[in-house]
């Protein structure tokens, strides 16, 4: 199963900016980073795991969840099996846990990363 690792976490004010990363390695034979529909959820104590960003794969179309849209953007560097989540405007409210999920073909759950802790402070 991919392994993924998430960085770019850290306490920033509100309005700031943050650029996230997720990496990722330890391939099935024949697959490519390439192959893997990415996506950043969030999550905060007590609520559910939240969709904030999509990317496909070839296609590269992308999608938001509307309380990021146009603030956050999402995009992939399939040489360096990475996807990033460029986070501008922060406001207090994004403040979570930021994880990275991989899907190959974009089907089933997929793999997850570790998270990163993203704080926005007022």
């Amino acid at each position: 199963q991919v392994q993924l690792v998430e960085s770019g976490g850290d306490l920033v004010q509100s309005g700031g900016s943050l650029r996230l990363s997720c990496t990722a390695s330890k391939f099935t034979p024949g697959h490519t980073f390439s192959m893997y529909a990415m996506r950043w959820y969030r999550q905060v104590p007590g609520k559910e795991r939240e969709l904030v960003a999509a990317i496909a794969t070839t296609t590269r179309i992308t999608d938001y969840a509307d309380s990021v849209k146009g603030r956050f953007t999402i995009s992939r560097d399939n040489t360096r099996n990475t996807v990033y989540l460029q986070m501008n405007s922060l406001k207090p409210e994004d403040t979570a846990v930021y994880y990275c999920n991989a899907r190959f073909n974009n089907r089933g759950n997929g793999s997850w990363g570790q998270g990163t802790q993203v704080t926005v402070s007022s």
